[in-house]
């Protein structure tokens, strides 16, 4: 075999091995993931609260970005406004009934690969059993294996905006504003050995 087949036929290969290339599942790393919302308060101030301990997968494919999709688990239980009368309030049923409604998901239906590793990521966003449509403005922070973990890591931030009144919590509104803005921080990475026995023992 000369040089030229072998190199027809590495290339061939490769081509081959890439073709059939599968999105790579990252699992949401709680401790290092964040939403934060924030509203209007009758004019006069900005108030933020945010979600913690979220769970989900985020799968990527960098050849194919429309393959990539999202899944995300949010539990109310994790609701804090730095107010406990608040947090109280808001989990009871004129707002979030968290007792007959615990979680927040959100399932993306469509991704599109922008500009300087930027994203526009479509998806359906369920509050109180309720779906309606958000878009997520993404941009990828970084991709590479993590320096503490070893494990192949990826990392966002990602904005979006919607009406609380559409998802069935609308109380106060227009005095406390209807538009609630979201900014998200999220690190994933790909299951290791040690983290898949870890989770065995929990």
């Amino acid at each position: 075999m000369n040089l030229k087949t072998l190199t027809l036929g590495l290339t061939l290969a490769s081509v081959a091995t890439f073709s059939v290339a599968k999105p790579v599942a990252y699992q949401i790393d709680p401790t290092h993931t964040a939403t934060v919302f924030t509203w209007n308060h009758f004019g006069f101030s900005t108030p933020s609260a945010n979600f913690s301990d979220i769970q989900g997968t985020i799968n990527v494919d960098n050849a194919k970005p429309a393959n990539s999709s999202v899944n995300v688990t949010i539990p109310l239980s994790s609701l804090n406004t730095n107010v406990k009368v608040l947090d109280e309030h808001l989990l009871k049923a004129d707002f979030f009934d968290a007792e007959k409604y615990p979680n927040i998901t959100f399932k993306s239906t469509k991704v599109q690969a922008l500009a300087q590793n930027k994203y526009k990521i479509t998806g359906d966003l369920t509050i109180k059993n309720v779906t309606k449509p958000v878009v997520l403005d993404a941009v990828l922070n970084k991709q590479a294996v993590h320096p503490m973990s070893k494990a192949q890591t990826i990392g966002f931030n990602a904005t979006t905006s919607f009406d609380r009144s559409a998802f069935g919590v609308g109380a106060y509104v227009p005095n406390v504003g209807d538009k609630i803005t979201v900014n998200i921080t999220t690190e994933a990475s790909v299951p290791t050995a040690e983290t898949t026995k870890d989770a065995a023992k929990k």
